[in-house]
Order: structure tokens, then sequence, then C-alpha cells
């Protein structure tokens, strides 16, 4: 450091009062590690030009002092972080809910519903879909319950929809049967399944070929609750007509009972006694009704030696 001509420092000056100039050394030498000395008998002043430290002293108070310190406080900052994500507590475990009826579905798929689930499904409310089950005593009851009914309780749409979705099952079943042989009271019975549903008794003709498939089926009349009357000549027309090889005749009996009335006995006798004068095929007569208790929902003509 040069100092000005004129200007002069008294010794209890330098002690009391230090300068920017002295300021200004004391960082620099603080930065380079050195520590600053001043006698005050023999001026020890840093012999470099004063331009010099002026342009050293921003850069030791600023800019070079928080890059030397930087990494200390980085260090500190990170490890204080990750002692508080060691302290925070673990999250609770979310609480299990209850899933709807839809989400279930979509999770788990159908075979995850109970029926009351299907039903509601179709009627919007769980509430609406155990009135139903309540007043029909059970799925089965409410299967067989008529659109009419259903109008009682439900919209057109929604008594509709219970319709369709109670009897499509059925009706696929019916379909998958009439693609194999009729030659056994069993796939007949399959193959005449929604035949189940029906509250009134109803009287088919089931036509088939010569590997005995299905080749048409023929509604011959529908009748009261216990009771479906026809004719011989009714029943043979679309036989005759449509050159069958042999057919089979189906009737329901809608309080599920498979067992024959009297009835039914005498139209198979006269049926079989025509059927060998017209020398046509007839290989049984069956009687759909509910199985209960292990016992087949039908009766076969053939299969009890009546035919």
């Amino acid at each position: 450091m040069y100092l000005t001509p004129g200007l002069s420092l008294s010794a209890r000056q330098i002690h009391s009062e230090p300068t920017d100039v002295f300021r200004g050394k004391s960082a620099v030498c603080g930065l380079n590690g050195l520590r600053p000395t001043l006698r005050v008998g023999a001026l020890h002043l840093d012999p470099r030009p004063r331009s010099a430290l002026l342009l050293l002293r921003p850069l030791s108070v600023g800019r070079f002092a928080s890059l030397r310190f930087r990494p200390k406080n980085m260090a500190h900052h990170i490890f204080q972080l990750e002692s508080e994500l060691q302290n925070i507590p673990e999250a609770a475990p979310e609480a299990s809910r209850s899933f709807s009826v839809s989400e279930k579905l979509a999770h788990y798929g159908s075979s995850a519903l109970s029926g009351v689930e299907h039903l509601t499904l179709l009627v919007g409310k769980k509430s609406i879909a155990l009135a139903l089950i309540r007043h029909f005593g059970s799925l089965k009851g409410l299967a067989r319950a008529s659109f009419q009914e259903l109008r009682q309780f439900l919209p057109r749409r929604q008594a509709e929809s219970v319709v369709a979705a109670l009897s499509i099952s059925v009706i696929a079943e019916t379909e998958h049967a009439r693609s194999e042989q009729l030659d056994n009271p069993e796939s007949i019975y399959r193959a005449c399944a929604d035949m189940k549903l029906f509250t009134q008794e109803v009287l088919r003709v089931i036509l088939l070929d010569t590997r005995y498939r299905h080749s048409s089926t023929v509604e011959i009349t529908k009748g009261s609750i216990n009771e479906s009357l026809a004719y011989p000549r009714d029943i043979f027309r679309p036989v005759i007509g449509q050159s069958a090889y042999a057919f089979v005749l189906v009737h329901n009996h809608p309080s599920g009972d498979p067992a024959p009335s009297e009835a039914d006995i005498r139209l198979t006798r006269r049926l079989a006694e025509g059927a060998r004068v017209l020398q046509i095929n007839m290989l049984d007569h069956v009687v759909v009704g509910q199985s209960f208790g292990g016992r087949p929902g039908y009766f076969s003509f053939k299969e009890a030696g009546m035919l």
C-alpha cells in the first residue's frame, strides 16, 4: 500500500480505528490463511498497489467467501433433510373400503357377485332387488314371473331388462343343446330348457333329420295353467309337411312336477298308433318340469317303457 503524501496516521488511530484499507487487508489475509500483523513502530504495510487491494476486496467479501463456505452449508442442509425424512412417521395404511357392485364386477368379475348383486345391477338399487326376491320367493321364482307381474314393481325399461337377463342364459343353453344330437331324453330336455320358465302349458313338436339333429321347432298349442289340448292331426301336419325323418313331442308342466297326467298318457297312445299307421318315426314324448331333490326335471315316455 502507498500512503498519500501529506497523510499522517497516529498510533492511536491505527490501534483504535482501523481504516477500510486495513479491513480489506485483514479480509484478504484471512482468506489466504495468513494472520495479519501490524506493528506501530515500523509500519509493515502491504507493498502491493492500492488498486490491487481494491480489486480483491469485493471478491473476498462477496463471491469468494460464498464459494468457500458453500460446500459445508450444502452438506449441512442435505444431512438435515435426510434426518427430517427419517423422522417423518409412516403414513397410516388406507382404511379398507367396501366396493360397490359395479366396482366389484370390474375388479373381480361376474363370478364374484351373488344373485342379489346381479339383480341390483339390473334394477339399480339393492333394496329393490331384495324386495323382488322376497315377493317372488327366489331368483327361480322371479325368472318365471311374467312381464305384467314385474311391471307392478318396476318401470317398463327395468322390467324388460330383468326378463331378458333371467331368460338369456336359458336361451343360450337351449341353443347349444340343439346343435347336438337329440337322441335321448336328457339332450331333449336341455334343448327345451326355456320351457321351464313358462307359466302356461305349451306343446311343441321338434323335427329331426336322419342324424337326429334339430331341424326346426313348431309350437302347436298354448293352453291354460295345467292343460294343453291338441289333436293328432295338428301334430302330424308339420312332420309330414317338412318331410321330417323323426319327431319328438315336448310339453311343459308349469307346476314343476313332470309326472304325466291321464290326458298326457291318452294323447301319447293315440300319437303312437297314428305314427305306426303313417310310418312316421315318433322318437319320444318328454314332459318338462323342475328338478327336485336330485330327481331329473323331465319325464320320458320312451324311458318309462310307455311308448
